[in-house]
């Protein structure tokens, strides 16, 4: 037995010394860890940057996995020999290990046989920031596209340094000068030379990105501040006045006081609960209660309290304003270079004058989708109104119509182009069926009798929206664009204009050429222009003007129908869908020129660009901007009475 214990004991220890001879740091990132082993033990956010630094900046293959299991807490050590794995946990006491540089699996342990690695969030989060290296330089585009978008959510110093190595093996142009711009963003804001940092600024000129303003912005904050004479060495933005508008003289007080600079006020409710808990044998300050009526004798009995020692002391207008006097106020940059403040607030100067003009930009093109609108909701109108003198009141139930049309077309065909392509020519035979019997049962009855013909047509429209209402409820019916309508052309941060007003916008000059071509190279516009300028005279030539005006009355009703379906496609379809228009339309003809189709179109660009112009100057009341357009069209009438455009020939004396 004695000789048998020996030799089973140098056999085990064999056995342990073959299996840590096994285990040794073999391959370069065991080694590598094993340099830093006791920054990865403590793993301080204070102290852990060299070895995550060492990790990242390894080149060895294995670095990028070992940095995520590390963050994912994936990373164990085994107590007897310190070395790394990753582990697997098999059941509540076995973890399996795997060889952290071929992630072959090596062995089973038991739990307490190992160490966790558990960096807490802040260690995490430089971990991560090493990663971003790591998928900076991804073959995937979608990863290195992945990690810009998480610098460009959470900017960190250390990002700077890993885009700047990132860059230039990019071969993907748009991604490499996306990286170039985050560089120069974050150089702004991290970069270590000053005249880098400038330079990045300077690049920026001009640029409408609101990344580019977030990055200027912070170096131009500023805090205010009081002191009793001008620091040296600051990076001064102003110095300020009290009594001015910047800083009011209780302002400045309130600053000395929180800089520590002068004594508080005392309030007028503090004197009075200092004097009711200093009322000693019926007096306060040698001041009986009786006396105490009147506010100087209260602020005699506080005086006395406070030479007592017994209270603060009053501070009184005199001392207040010596206080003032005394000091200087300013406010300060956080920013200590004055380099740097100068270059962004130059730079933030020429971007807010490019962004002032991109957004009248924007606001042109608002206001001439706006005008195409009510562009298409006039020129039906247009047409009735001037060729015929009826002031349709029904006209923008004939746009709502069209819209309703253009739904019912999309619960019988899902697809939607289809659909749309179907309603236009739909919505057009609709509403001119509606309209010619309108004029056929109403109109022809009312010509010259304009009072009677806008009651009867206000009594139609009222009608027809109550019919709406019976057949399609009260509810708002969805008329949906085409997919390809979907989003909005973006030119820049500041220019945008989505793809339905465009189409809309492109319909309403398919309109105007239609209508052109129809008037100028057809019989019909022949007949029609004949009836305007003297009916008289084109019936004694063979025209018929009763069923030019049916004719007329059809086509301006036909057009709303079509207006209606294309105002749908970004409109709430409701009853009340066409009296949201009948003014602006009305407002439309009457300042372009009665019966002139180039006066309409004057008319709906200057009413589209009044009205967003007037929503511009005061965004927060849409119905301000309504009011004044409408006290703007009542001068304009005044001045010209017959339009923009006015009628010429016979017809323009009736």
């Amino acid at each position: 037995m004695t000789r048998i214990l020996p030799a089973a004991l140098a056999v085990l220890m064999l056995c342990v010394s073959a299996v840590l001879a096994q285990d040794a740091p073999s391959s370069p990132i065991q080694a590598l860890l094993q340099e830093h082993r006791a920054l990865l033990e403590k793993s301080s956010r204070k102290t852990i940057q060299p070895a995550i630094d060492a990790l990242r900046d390894s080149g060895l293959p294995e670095a990028q996995d070992v940095l995520e299991k590390w963050q994912a807490k994936e990373l164990w050590q085994r107590k007897d020999d310190k070395l790394f794995f990753f582990a697997e946990k098999i059941d509540s006491k076995t973890y399996a290990l795997a060889d952290i540089a071929t992630g072959e699996a090596v062995g089973e342990i038991p739990k307490k046989g190992l160490n966790q690695l558990k960096p807490n969030s802040g260690v995490r989060s430089m971990i991560g920031a090493a990663l971003v290296q790591f998928q900076l330089m991804a073959d995937d585009p979608a990863k290195r596209i992945e990690a810009l978008d998480a610098i460009q959510r959470d900017p960190a110093p250390e990002h700077l340094t890993a885009l700047q190595g990132a860059i230039g093996n990019d071969p993907d142009a748009a991604i490499r000068a996306r990286k170039e711009r985050l560089v120069r963003l974050l150089t702004i804001s991290y970069g270590s030379d000053e005249a880098d940092r400038i330079a990045a600024i300077e690049s920026f000129k001009g640029d409408l990105g609101v990344d580019a303003r977030a990055a200027l912005n912070p170096l131009l904050a500023t805090s205010r501040k009081a002191a009793a004479s001008l620091p040296d060495g600051i990076n001064l933005a102003r110095r300020l006045s009290p009594g001015s508008e910047e800083l009011s003289e209780a302002e400045a007080y309130d600053l000395l006081v929180s800089s520590d600079l002068a004594p508080a006020r005392i309030s007028a409710a503090d004197k009075r609960a200092a004097l009711q808990e200093n009322i000693v044998e019926g007096r306060v300050g040698r001041v009986p209660l009786a006396q105490l009526d009147s506010e100087a004798a209260r602020e005699t009995a506080y005086r006395a309290l406070a030479e007592a020692g017994i209270v603060p002391a009053s501070i009184g207008e005199a001392e207040i304003a010596g206080a003032i006097d005394a000091h200087v106020f300013f406010d300060q940059y956080a920013e200590a270079s004055p380099a740097l403040t100068s270059a962004a607030a130059t730079t933030l100067a020429t971007i807010n004058s490019s962004v002032g003009v991109n957004q009248v930009l924007d606001l042109t093109l608002d206001a001439l989708s706006l005008a195409s609108i009510y562009f298409l909701a006039a020129i039906g109108l247009a047409i009735t109104f001037g060729v015929m003198g009826v002031i349709n009141m029904a006209h923008g139930e004939f746009i709502m119509m069209g819209a309703y049309t253009g739904y019912v077309v999309q619960q019988v065909i899902p697809d939607y182009t289809v659909s749309i392509l179907v309603a236009l020519p739909l919505a057009f035979a609709v509403t001119f069926a509606a309209g010619v019997a309108m004029e056929r049962l109403v109109i022809r009855w009312l010509y010259n009798r304009p009072l009677e013909t806008l009651l009867a047509t206000f009594g139609i429209s009222i009608a027809l929206q109550q019919l709406a209402k019976n057949i399609f409820g009260t509810q708002a019916r969805p008329l949906t664009s085409p997919a390809w309508l979907d989003g909005a052309l973006v030119l820049n941060d500041v220019v945008s204009i989505s793809y339905i007003r465009i189409a809309i916008f492109v319909l309403a000059l398919i309109f105007l050429g239609v209508f052109l071509f129809i008037m100028r190279r057809t019989r019909l516009g022949l007949e029609v222009r004949a009836v305007t300028q003297n009916p008289r005279m084109a019936a004694s030539m063979g025209i018929n003007p009763d069923r030019i005006n049916m004719l007329t009355f059809g086509l301006g009703s036909g057009i709303a129908g079509i207006a209606g379906v294309a105002i749908g496609l970004y409109a709430k379809v409701t009853s009340e869908l066409g009296s949201d228009y009948i003014v602006q339309s009305f407002m439309t003809v009457v300042v372009g020129g009665v019966g002139n189709i180039w006066g309409t179109l004057l008319g709906a660009t200057m009413i589209g660009f009044l009205q967003k112009g007037i929503e511009w100057l005061n965004p927060s009341n849409t119905l301000a901007a309504q009011t004044y357009m409408i006290i703007f069209i009542i001068i304009f009438i005044q001045f010209r009475p017959r339009g923009i455009i006015a009628l010429k020939g016979r017809a323009a004396g009736d």
